[in-house]
């Protein structure tokens, strides 16, 4: 969805609003999900109620879940078809419904087996869309012809420095504070999902880059957010998606460059170099190696691209 929806109490009764409070706590604290993902999955649930809420034609409440049918539960996926929804994004909405109604059955709310009995299929595999060495450098290089302030210049340079230089996801480069990173150090710990610690080793540009942006700031405190917007709160990963499409613009590179495509970028160029699975899966912080060799997928098909442009064999037909 493009659109931000309005708070859950305009769509649903106030009992199945504190149910949907308790269910992000449990995310947060029992499942020990990450802030982003928890967002992630509170979106999904916006946009389900949204849905009801127009379905029913009153606020929502726990009787009308306990009353869904098999069909208006597949003309939920219908009505998220029609908006051009991708099949990943809807399996993964269901995955989070199915979450939130097994909550509310280990609740005692309601038990509505329904929900169970729509199967989405598996989404489909997408690669992730590395940007090239070269790109990566014009993406880094650009930030002072699109960033005004020279504080802010030095912060998104240290960040973008991290995804890229150090893997991480957005989330966990954001979740820092002053004295998680210690630049007379190689490396650092950095807690990623599933509250799992990983060692990242911090190469010499990085350290660089961060030097430079802690200066400027001056913190007093050690252990306020490292990377703070203009008002001095923990940075909005919203700020930095913003920022990054600015950049993308500038340097008319594709839709598919992200924050997270700087930590494909990271994965893709050890790879090129010469790095191996196991050890990029540790640096990534994967918990299976399926995740990582995704990147060896990208390897094989900018090779079949590269062999295609110019290989002189390579445009000749078939001989019958």
């Amino acid at each position: 969805m493009t659109e931000e929806y309005n708070p859950l109490i305009t769509t649903c009764e106030t009992k199945l609003c504190q149910t949907i409070d308790e269910w992000q706590q449990y995310l947060l604290m029992d499942k020990r999900l990450s802030v982003l993902t928890a967002s992630s999955y509170l979106f999904d649930i916006k946009d389900f109620f949204h849905f009801v809420f127009e379905h029913v034609g009153h606020k929502v409440d726990i009787s009308d879940l306990k009353k869904m049918s098999v069909s208006d539960f597949r003309a939920f996926l219908v009505w998220r078809t029609q908006q051009n929804i991708s099949r990943s994004s809807i399996a993964r909405g269901m995955s989070t419904l199915r979450n939130f109604f097994k909550f509310c059955t280990r609740q005692n709310l309601f038990e509505n087996p329904a929900i169970m009995a729509i199967r989405t299929g598996r989404g489909i595999k997408v690669l992730p869309h590395p940007l090239t060495v070269n790109d990566a450098k014009r993406f880094l290089d650009a930030i002072p012809c699109v960033v005004k302030d020279s504080w802010q210049i030095k912060r998104d340079k240290a960040l973008y420095m991290l995804l890229y230089g150090c893997g991480l996801r957005i989330a966990e480069a954001l979740s820092l504070n002053v004295n998680d990173i210690s630049l007379q150090s190689d490396a650092f710990v950095i807690r990623g999902k599933g509250n799992k610690e990983r060692l990242v080793p911090l190469l010499p540009v990085v350290k660089r880059a961060l030097s430079s942006y802690i200066k400027i700031c001056s913190f007093e405190n050690a252990t306020t957010p490292l990377f703070i917007g203009s008002r001095g709160e923990r940075l909005n990963p919203g700020v930095v998606q913003r920022n990054v499409r600015t950049i993308r613009r500038y340097l008319n590179l594709p839709d598919t460059v992200t924050p997270h495509a700087l930590r494909h970028s990271f994965a893709s160029h050890i790879l090129q170099g010469g790095g191996d699975l196991r050890t990029l899966q540790e640096l990534l912080g994967h918990s299976s190696l399926s995740a990582t060799q995704r990147y060896t997928e990208i390897e094989r098909e900018q090779l079949i691209q590269i062999y295609e442009e110019s290989h002189p064999r390579a445009h000749v037909k078939k001989e019958k």
